[in-house]
């Protein structure tokens, strides 16, 4: 099921890659509700959701130089519930397989930056005309702007951190898998 969630980003963006070398983030985002009490004649807060929210390839990347702990975001995605058992306690975990994410421009201003690399598609593909899940357009190795390395290498304790054979310029990133 396709999903957009207004939210806060609630952790620092986690970067890695999987065995195949496909860039991966992740943070969580949190939902407040909130609704007008016509009684108390004020906004007030409902209950708080709280989701994973998964990046693949370019937008993973693109996430690390982008977002930071406390930002206003809508996120547009795939909606993923899991549930498992701990003994006798039922536990679940809600997702969202993320297609897109942005800053909530009712609440401040962002700077665009366009990333580089993606070949085969014009400025603005992707958009509406794509069908979700649909294979992405030809892509070449994508080099990753200094200022995106420098973010993930400014991080502690990252997995999937950017060796130190970097090149000056950027790293070289196939975005192959999942």
């Amino acid at each position: 099921m396709q999903v957009t969630v207004l939210g806060n980003v609630a952790t620092e963006v986690s970067y890695g890659e999987t065995g195949g070398g496909v860039p991966m983030a992740n943070f969580r985002l949190g939902c407040t509700e909130r609704r007008y009490d016509r009684q108390r004649e004020a906004w007030v807060d409902g209950d708080t959701h709280w989701l994973t929210v998964t990046a693949w390839r370019a937008l993973a990347v693109n996430l690390i130089g982008s977002l930071s702990k406390g930002d206003p975001v809508l996120v547009s995605g795939r909606l993923k519930v899991r549930e498992w058992g701990e003994g006798e306690a039922r536990r679940t975990r809600v997702e969202i397989d993320a297609r897109s994410v942005g800053h909530d421009l009712t609440r401040g201003t962002s700077a665009f930056r366009r990333a580089t690399g993606v070949r085969g598609q014009p400025p603005g593909a992707g958009g509406c005309s794509g069908e979700p899940g649909a294979p992405a357009a030809e892509v070449e190795a994508e080099v990753v702007p200094e200022w995106i390395v420098q973010a993930i290498r400014s991080r502690p304790g990252q997995r999937g951190e950017v060796s130190e054979g970097v090149p000056a310029g950027g790293a070289a990133v196939a975005p192959t898998g999942p």
